[in-house]
């Protein structure tokens, strides 16, 4: 078992206005995995909201940052730091514009491919190696939509309920194959 606890960081922004929008679906999966695993996600010191708890075994840490996505490392990097949580040990939980909606990706390092939340985890936490659950959100069928903007529109009916039902499964499944390659030798 890992003597540091395994951070699991869902990228979103705070308030109402974006509860539900396709840039949240970080939020949304942490939310959803803090519900099936009793953990209580409240206002913490670290720029965000977290909760400790276990995955199957193995302590984990949920944390939505709450400075906005441009932000999101400096509450990672804090959580990071205080609890001894080495790079290797973070999951992000985010969306991607490049995959289809509703298809789960998993990765490890590399570039941001141009999402600012993943820019400001690696800027903070000083590395690119951590792990990436990478939810699809789709692009906007209509070319004269601005990317942006797309993603800080709300998820349709059958996008969320994808969201809790077939990307939560995989998500979990994720998980549950990180902890087996990443953890079961310490």
């Amino acid at each position: 078992m890992a003597s540091s606890p395994v951070l699991i960081v869902g990228l979103g922004n705070p308030g109402v206005r974006y509860e539900t929008t396709r840039h949240n679906v970080g939020f949304l999966l942490i939310d959803l995995l803090a519900d099936q695993l009793r953990i209580d996600v409240v206002k913490s010191k670290f720029k965000g909201e977290m909760g400790r708890g276990e995955f199957e075994g193995h302590p984990i840490i949920l944390l939505k940052p709450q400075t906005f996505m441009n932000l999101s490392g400096e509450s990672a990097a804090a959580v990071c730091r205080f609890y001894k949580v080495p790079t290797k040990d973070v999951v992000v939980v985010q969306d991607d514009v490049d995959q289809e909606s509703s298809k789960v990706k998993s990765r490890v390092g590399g570039g941001s491919g141009g999402h600012y939340g993943i820019k400001s985890m690696v800027s903070c936490l000083g590395s690119q190696e951590f792990h990436r659950l990478k939810v699809g959100v789709g692009k906007p069928e209509n070319p004269r939509i601005d990317v942006a903007d797309w993603v800080l529109s709300q998820l349709s009916d059958v996008e969320l309920k994808a969201l809790e039902n077939s990307v939560f499964d995989d998500i979990k499944l994720r998980l549950r194959n990180f902890f087996k390659a990443n953890l079961s030798c310490k």
